[in-house]
């Protein structure tokens, strides 16, 4: 008996899982997806529950985030139901670190039955036998609306939980090459991960007297602070498809981005705002033109109005509506 044959049409509510490494309660932007995902689920009238492995329960169809650190419950439920739909979504440290190392990946990547990356240009990344299931999805946000901006200082916030691969403390870095007629001040959002990142933050908070970190603040404290911010910088080393790009873009704040796949697959090839990956003197001389420069700081402004399209939740629910309808009806012909 096919799978899901007692179903007379797709409208009738599904019974999806996601899983995601993320705990309950995690700002960790995998959490956030699974619960954009999940409130997409259900608008298009399916249950969606989060877990953060799979529960063993029946379960019409699994959507696991993280090939590597989700690869037990995609083989579990694989076994468990050799005919049933898998949809991985590929994460940051899937595609530019663990690939590589850890055959779990391609192993996760092979059993699924669509694989999601959340950036155009991850798709070199992936395997030329995988790409024909492969499916662009950009992430989505509701915009807050973007508030005055300060006159006595330019405001940059950086936001992301401080560990190695956001090289967080880069933007901090580059301060001490400002010139001193720069009314640069940043902001640090984010929770130290380690007790060296902590103690790193709480230093250059010492140190710099136009720097502050402010630790890990409500994900809608941290969108008003974003909103009233002049740019935004994200200094990652690697990145599936960072949210917090996607929310910057439908606020409509300018970003200044480290030079990686994952944020040229968001912003764009032609996007003004580059620079050197870890490269802090490269990145100060970036943020003084966009301080001091009006046709370059409004260059990026027009840049970013230009993407705002790809960050509507409208278009990621159709996106995702439609991917949902191709594998129900691959799976019941």
């Amino acid at each position: 008996m096919k799978f899901l044959q007692f179903i007379k049409g797709l409208n009738i509510t599904s019974h999806i899982e996601i899983v995601t490494p993320a705990p309950p309660g995690s700002l960790h932007g995998n959490r956030i997806t699974a619960l954009r995902w999940q409130g997409f689920l259900k608008k298009l009238g399916h249950e969606a529950r989060i877990y953060t492995q799979w529960s063993g329960k029946s379960t019409d169809i699994l959507i696991a985030l993280h090939a590597y650190r989700s690869h037990a419950s995609i083989v579990h439920f694989r076994k468990v139901h050799p005919n049933r739909p898998i949809i991985l979504i590929m994460t940051g440290t899937d595609l530019y670190r663990d690939m590589p190392e850890h055959s779990e990946v391609l192993k996760s990547m092979e059993m699924s039955d669509a694989i999601v990356i959340l950036q155009s240009a991850a798709l070199a990344m992936i395997p030329k036998h995988l790409q024909a299931k492969t499916h662009t999805i950009y992430q989505s946000t509701k915009p807050v609306k973007r508030k005055a901006l300060l006159k006595k200082s330019f405001l940059i916030s950086v936001i992301g939980h401080l560990r190695p691969e956001k090289d967080p403390f880069c933007t901090a870095e580059s301060l001490k090459y400002l010139g001193p007629e720069s009314k640069i001040k940043v902001l640090h959002l984010g929770k130290a991960m380690s007790s060296e990142m902590k103690s790193l933050a709480k230093a250059y908070n010492k140190e710099l007297k136009n720097y502050q970190w402010l630790d890990e603040l409500s994900h809608s404290e941290t969108l008003q602070q974003l909103s009233r911010s002049h740019l935004m910088v994200i200094s990652s080393l690697m990145e599936g498809g960072a949210h917090v790009v996607t929310e910057a873009i439908a606020i409509g704040v300018p970003v200044i981005a480290s030079d990686i796949p994952g944020n040229r697959g968001l912003l764009g090839d032609d996007y003004p705002g580059y620079y050197p990956v870890r490269d802090a003197k490269a990145l100060a001389l970036i943020l003084q033109k966009a301080e001091f420069e009006p046709s370059f700081y409004k260059s990026l402004e027009a840049h970013i109005k230009k993407r705002v399209r790809y960050a509507q939740p409208s278009a990621e629910k159709r996106s995702i509506k439609l991917l949902m309808e191709s594998l129900l009806k691959r799976v019941n012909n």
